[in-house]
Order: C-alpha cells, then sequence, then structure tokens
C-alpha cells in the first residue's frame, strides 16, 4: 500500500457518515478498492487483516490488531466483500472494531457508564394501554426478558403505563454499571454498547450478550411498537430502509458478543 493509498484510506474511514452514505450516492465520492488480497495473519497481541501482505490500521494509524482469530477472518471477508469501491457503510465489523481500539479501550469506564445511563429509563419498563394488540405483544416480547434479568442477574425493573418517566431501584442501576465495567474487552465493550443504542434497552444488550435470546428475538422485541403501528397503518419505506441498515450493525454487534459468550 503506498503512502497515498494510505491516506486515502484514512480520510474515506475517518470522514464518511455511513448512515448518510446509505441515504445519498456518493459513490464518486468514495476511493477505489486499491488492493488485490486478503489475508489474515498472526502479528504481535493477536491477529490482523492484511492487504497485499500489509497491515490494515485503523483511521488514526493505530495497530488493528484483535485477540480472536475466527473475528478477524470475519472482519477480513468484509474487505475481501470490497467492491469498485471502498464503502464503510457495507463493513460494520470493521467499524467497530476500529471504534473499540481507537475510543473505548481509552475510555473503559466512561463507555460502560455510558450504556449503564440506559437501564434508568430502559423502555422495557413502559407500557402502552391500547391497542391490545401491542399490549399484548410488549408483553410477550418483553416479559421474558426480564424476568432472565430478574432472575439471572438479579436487576428488579419497575414498570408503568404511559409515557411518565419512573425510577428504577438504585441498586439495579448500580448492579448494571458493575457489570459494564465488569467488561475487560475493549472491543466486547464497544459491541454492547451498539447493541444498547441500537435497541435503546440495555436489559435487551446485555441479554443478547448472555446468548439466552437469539439476536432475531432481540432485534424483533426493540421493534414492537413500530411493528405493531406499521401493521395497523402500513409500512412507510424509509423507515423500512433505515431499519435495514440498522439491523446490519445489531448483527455485526451480535457477532462479536455471541462470539464471547
Amino acid at each position: 500500500m503506498t503512502t497515498s493509498d494510505r491516506s486515502i484510506f484514512d480520510a474515506a474511514i475517518a470522514a464518511i457518515d455511513p448512515h448518510e452514505m446509505a441515504r445519498k450516492d456518493l459513490r464518486k465520492n468514495l476511493p477505489k478498492r486499491f488492493w488485490k488480497e486478503v489475508t489474515v495473519s498472526p502479528v504481535e497481541g493477536g491477529f490482523s487483516v492484511m492487504l497485499d501482505g500489509r497491515p490494515v490500521r485503523t483511521p488514526t494509524r493505530r495497530a488493528f490488531v484483535l485477540p480472536q482469530a475466527v473475528l478477524t477472518e470475519q472482519i477480513a471477508e468484509e474487505w475481501r466483500k470490497v467492491g469498485e469501491f471502498l464503502d464503510p457503510a457495507e463493513m460494520p465489523l470493521t467499524r467497530i472494531a476500529n471504534a473499540a481500539l481507537e475510543g473505548v479501550v481509552d475510555r473503559m469506564q466512561e463507555t460502560a457508564d455510558d450504556l449503564a445511563k440506559y437501564a434508568g429509563s430502559d423502555f422495557l419498563c413502559y407500557r402502552a394501554t391500547d391497542p391490545a394488540r401491542l399490549v399484548e405483544r410488549q408483553k410477550e416480547a418483553w416479559n421474558p426478558v426480564l424476568d432472565w434479568a430478574r432472575e439471572h442477574q438479579g436487576w428488579q425493573f419497575n414498570l408503568t403505563e404511559g409515557f411518565m418517566h419512573i425510577a428504577q431501584p438504585a441498586e439495579t442501576r448500580q448492579a448494571v454499571q458493575d457489570a459494564a465495567r465488569a467488561i475487560t474487552d475493549p472491543l466486547e465493550l464497544a459491541a454492547l454498547h451498539v447493541a444498547t443504542t441500537l435497541t435503546g434497552s440495555a436489559v435487551l444488550a446485555f441479554a443478547l450478550r448472555a446468548g439466552v435470546f437469539s439476536a432475531a428475538d432481540i432485534w424483533a422485541a426493540a421493534h414492537v411498537d413500530e411493528d405493531v403501528q406499521m401493521a395497523i397503518w402500513g409500512a412507510d419505506d424509509e423507515a423500512l430502509a433505515r431499519r435495514a441498515r440498522r439491523w446490519s450493525e445489531f448483527q455485526a454487534a451480535a457477532t462479536i458478543l455471541i462470539g464471547k459468550s
């Protein structure tokens, strides 16, 4: 990889917002693929993706080294699938790994605390009173997750009807924070944070990490309200497209978390 290639690559990864890219045709601004062969090689500290024999680096030139050979191979597959243009929006595993290696590793406690805040207002605790189908779907999708949290984690959440804020027990909020802070792998914490922000629920993210519910079930639980609304009023194409993009991100986070469970 030449110096020019590296600068183009770094600028692309650092400057392009993948969500904006997904909504607009920016192909003319994307760098072209400049490598032929993608391999995985053992290096000091773990494994790295190699482009024509040279190691991939993060946007700020940090070493892109992961301890898991299987995950590194999955990331390498993203690089193999790159077509004529390098599109970071199509590389969710790579982006989470970059976030872990560049940001989370230096801010582990802050990242843990940020995701733990969701436990103070987890949307699973706010229940509808109508229509009846929504009330039932919330119970079916959310109660098993909260039961797991109570029985296996010791997290007791208060429920309410409507959107008026309800305070959660201090012990529960502290326990969720402690569980997040106990994670020592930056990549795992980054993936858990992604799952939390995409679903809007720390409980759903931790349930995904525990492996007791499938990624598809967790994703469906996060979209109960939206699905019922679409069933009543019809689907919105733009909303479905946005959800598809977010599902790709969520799948990447799930791949990392389930691989660690």
